[in-house]
């Protein structure tokens, strides 16, 4: 499936890629959920590839961009305009207000990052749903979401972010398993 240019593939999308992420969580070992994330012998080069070191990070970082989604639009149409990324960050910067978010979360157990991660996914659903279809994708509908669609914003912190959350998760445990199967991390 493309991206999605509908409510109804968002909302779908969005099910599916949750449903899978959690799947695939469901099936983590303890020995690769107890193995810090090292990519540093792959051609991996984005910094996001440094930064999440555990699963708990990886929720963290989707729950944060849920906030950033939900709070952004809850201002806009509350009439606090206001951009997608908060100051002082930008598009330019945002990789910054990652490193922060992680910071934020360092204590952090994996349990609550679960939890609010599932919690912050229902809201941004519950509020995709109060939206139609041309509320979503169509250009020009809000002044505050710019040259964009609603829809591109909801569809980039769902089904497009928890495909990058597996990848990482699938890389990671294929640095844990050897060509036989065998768990090969050490602690």
């Amino acid at each position: 499936m493309g991206r999605p240019t509908t409510k109804t593939d968002l909302l779908a999308a969005a099910a599916t890629n949750y449903e899978k992420l959690n799947t695939l969580i469901s099936e983590l070992t303890e020995q690769e959920l107890s193995t810090p994330f090292d990519f540093s012998d792959s051609k991996k080069k984005e910094a996001h590839w440094k930064r999440d070191r555990n699963l708990r990070d990886i929720l963290i970082h989707l729950y944060e961009w849920h906030q950033l989604l939900l709070n952004w639009v809850q201002s806009n149409q509350n009439g606090d305009l206001k951009p997608f990324i908060p100051e002082p960050y930008n598009w330019k910067t945002y990789g910054n207000m990652n490193i922060a978010f992680w910071e934020k979360h360092q204590n952090t157990s994996l349990d609550d990052a679960k939890c609010m991660f599932r919690k912050s996914h229902m809201e941004v659903i519950k509020l995709a749903e109060t939206f139609s279809n041309e509320e979503l994708f169509s250009k020009d509908i809000y002044n505050w979401v710019g040259g964009s669609t609603l829809g591109s914003y909801f569809v980039s912190n769902t089904s497009s972010h928890y495909d990058w959350a597996m990848k990482k998760l699938k890389a990671h445990k294929k640095i844990c398993i050897n060509k036989q199967g065998v768990i090969t991390c050490t602690l």
